[in-house]
C-alpha cells in the first residue's frame, strides 16, 4: 500500500499528516524572528524548560498545554530577571534556569507511573497524536499565526534595532516576553510531534536554511514555513514507511535539505563561492 492511499484509509495517518503540518508552518515562522534575534539558545531553554508543567499537569490530571505554557513563561521571565539584576549574563541564566526546570521535569516524571509518556513527551509520536492533541495543535497555530501577522512591524522593528523600537516608544521588553509565550505555545504544539529534546531543531533549522537563501523577512518567513511543511510531510512518509521514529525522522530530513542548500545555495553556498572564488583568481592572474 502506497503512502497515499494510507493517508486516504486511515484516520490516525490523516490527523498525524494534519498536525505535523501545522507544527511545520509555526515552527518555521516564529523560528525566523528567533534567529534574528539570535536567540537559538532561548529556543532550547524554553522547549526543555516545559517539562516540568507538563508533568505537574499530568499529575493533576489537567491538559498539558496550560501546565507547559505556565512553566514556559516562568522561564523566560526567571532568565530575564537573573540576567537584568545581577552580573550574570543572558546565556548563563539560560543555562543555569533551563537545565533547573529540565531536571526538575525529569524527577516529577519519574513519580508518573507510566514511562511512555516520558518517552512521548521527549522525542514524539505523531502516528499516535490523538483528536484533541490535533485540534489543540491547530487552535495554537491559528493563535501564532494571527498574532504575528497582527504584530507583525514590532517583531520587525524589535528584531532588527531594538535601540530603534524603544526609542520610538514600542515596548521592546513586552515584546520580547510576547514573543516567549508564542515561543512556548509552539513548543507545547510540537510536543506530540518532534518532542521536547528535538522541536529546537524544527525551530532553527528550517529558518537558518531560509535564511541562507533571501534577505527579506517576509520572504524568509515564507520559505521557512513551506521546508517547516516539506521536512514534516517527508519525515512522516518515511517514519510510516520503516517504522521510524517520527520526530527523529522529520528532524533528520530538515536537516538534509540544509545541508543541500548550504552547499548549492546560488548566493551562500560553499559550492558557489568555491566557484566564484576561483573564477575571481583567475581573472586576477590573467
Amino acid at each position: 500500500m502506497s503512502f497515499i492511499d494510507a493517508v486516504i484509509q486511515y484516520d490516525f495517518l490523516q490527523k498525524a499528516l494534519l498536525t505535523s503540518t501545522m507544527v511545520g508552518i509555526i515552527c518555521g515562522v516564529v523560528g525566523c524572528f528567533i534567529i534574528l534575534r539570535g536567540m537559538a539558545l532561548m529556543g532550547d531553554a524554553i522547549s526543555h524548560a516545559v517539562l516540568p508543567g507538563v508533568a505537574i499537569a499530568y499529575m493533576l490530571g489537567m491538559n498539558f498545554f496550560v501546565g507547559a505554557v505556565i512553566s514556559g513563561v516562568l522561564t523566560a521571565v526567571g532568565i530575564g530577571f537573573i540576567s537584568q539584576n545581577s552580573r550574570i549574563k543572558n546565556d548563563i541564566s539560560i543555562g543555569i534556569m533551563f537545565t533547573a526546570a529540565f531536571a526538575l521535569g525529569i524527577i516529577l516524571i519519574t513519580l508518573m507511573k507510566s514511562s511512555t509518556d516520558l518517552y512521548h513527551i521527549l522525542f514524539g509520536n505523531v502516528l499516535a497524536v490523538r483528536p484533541s492533541d490535533m485540534w489543540t495543535t491547530l487552535g495554537i497555530g491559528v493563535f501564532v499565526l494571527l498574532s504575528i501577522y497582527i504584530f507583525y512591524k514590532e517583531l520587525l522593528v524589535t528584531s532588527f534595532d531594538p535601540t530603534m523600537a524603544e526609542a520610538y516608544g514600542l515596548p521592546v521588553k513586552w515584546i520580547h516576553y510576547f514573543l516567549m509565550t508564542l515561543l512556548t505555545m509552539v513548543t507545547v504544539a510540537s510536543l506530540q510531534t518532534v518532542g521536547i529534546v528535538l522541536v529546537v531543531a524544527m525551530l532553527i533549522t528550517p529558518a537558518a536554511t531560509a535564511y541562507l537563501l533571501t534577505d527579506r523577512l517576509w520572504v524568509m518567513i515564507y520559505i521557512s514555513a513551506s521546508l517547516g511543511v516539506v521536512a514534516s510531510v517527508i519525515g512522516l512518509y518515511f517514519s510510516f514507511t520503516y517504522n521510524l521514529a517520527s520526530g527523529a525522522t522529520i528532524v533528520l530530513v530538515s536537516t538534509t535539505i540544509f545541508l543541500l542548500v548550504f552547499c548549492f545555495s546560488p548566493k551562500q553556498g560553499i559550492l558557489w563561492r568555491s566557484i566564484k572564488s576561483k573564477r575571481k583568481k583567475l581573472s586576477i592572474s590573467q
